[in-house]
């Protein structure tokens, strides 16, 4: 499909007001939850770096017009980040010769990850105006645009490991099983499984994150009975040619992939969800009561759903206080 000038701009205005209404969801939330969880504050650099949150919002209202897509990834590097060893950015840390250590960045579920580049250039931009005041995990939240008006507070963490992203991770091939003990083992229920996964609404994924469902499910050359016959076989005739594509990228969300809405739901109960973990998500009668519940609500009840969703996921296993540093370049830890 084409997209002319005036649906991008239709589109992005669309996905800019949801953020919007995430941002007024999670300030209200915080103001009701206060500090008492892992000491994050409201407004944490209201007197340290006043202008942290504007310096970070007016660079992303500049840029994100020019590569709307990113916004996916944002969200999708604040996830990754979290689920190891919680929101502490060690995401963003570079392996080094010196340490001889594979940090997060070359697992192979982070291989895909995109926005180092704008997380660094945020950073060069609030250290310039607060030098050593504002952690690159807060910077990560800020920047994931649906919680712009978030807790922040988070310190950075020392250590980042391949081995550790890659067993914490939840996989696109993951059962509905793993999902839910993955998801339990950082405090997040089965809604916030649901809610969350409502992310793939934007955004692409390689053909190799679900070609197995296309050529090769069980080993034997077959396909994923779980997944749409007819939308399995216009993956491999248009998009996904080969069971060894690594390059090809596909919607998650085909023809509404630019806009945060409710699309993706709709698709799961299509059996079009395009990941194993996707699909897994209506073999719960709980997780398909939870879709049928947000498809039968409105877009404005599963914004604020999806807003308490990533504030909570914001506050896994967060390093607070005098744990942590606030590193200068957000790729190393501090000499």
């Amino acid at each position: 499909m084409l997209w002319t000038k005036e649906r991008k701009r239709k589109e992005f205005s669309s996905k800019h007001r949801a953020m919007g209404n995430f941002g007024i969801v999670l300030l209200a939330a915080l103001a009701f939850l206060g500090s008492s969880h892992a000491d994050l504050v409201l407004n944490f650099y209201a007197k340290s770096c006043p202008k942290a949150e504007e310096i970070v919002l007016d660079f992303v209202k500049l840029h994100i017009p020019n590569a709307p897509s990113l916004a996916a990834a944002l969200i999708r590097m604040h996830f990754h980040d979290c689920f190891v060893r919680g929101c502490d950015a060690s995401i963003l840390l570079s392996s080094t010769t010196a340490s001889g250590n594979q940090t997060e960045k070359a697992a192979a579920p982070n291989l895909t990850i995109r926005g180092f580049g704008f997380i660094d250039r945020v950073k060069s931009l609030v250290e310039a105006e607060c030098p050593g005041t504002v952690s690159c995990a807060d910077i990560i939240a800020l920047v994931a645009r649906d919680s712009i008006v978030t807790t922040v507070s988070r310190r950075d963490g020392l250590i980042s490991n391949a081995t550790e992203a890659l067993n914490n991770l939840p996989a696109p091939f993951n059962n509905f099983s793993t999902l839910q003990t993955d998801f339990a083992n950082k405090g997040l229920d089965l809604k916030d499984l649901v809610l969350l996964s409502g992310a793939h609404t934007i955004g692409v994924a390689q053909c190799s994150s679900f070609s197995n469902r296309l050529y090769n499910f069980t080993g034997v050359g077959d396909e994923d009975p779980a997944l749409d016959s007819e939308y399995a076989a216009n993956l491999k005739a248009r998009k996904c040619k080969t069971a060894n594509d690594t390059t090809t990228i596909v919607e998650m969300d085909p023809g509404s992939s630019r806009t945060f809405d409710l699309d993706y739901y709709t698709l799961l109960f299509k059996r079009r969800g395009l990941f194993q973990s996707d699909a897994a998500l209506t073999t719960s009668s709980t997780t398909k009561a939870y879709i049928t519940q947000f498809l039968k609500g409105s877009l404005k009840d599963f914004y604020a759903e999806f807003a308490l969703a990533m504030e909570k996921m914001g506050r896994v296993e967060v390093q607070t206080g005098s744990v942590g540093e606030i590193r200068k370049h957000c790729a190393v830890v501090n000499s």
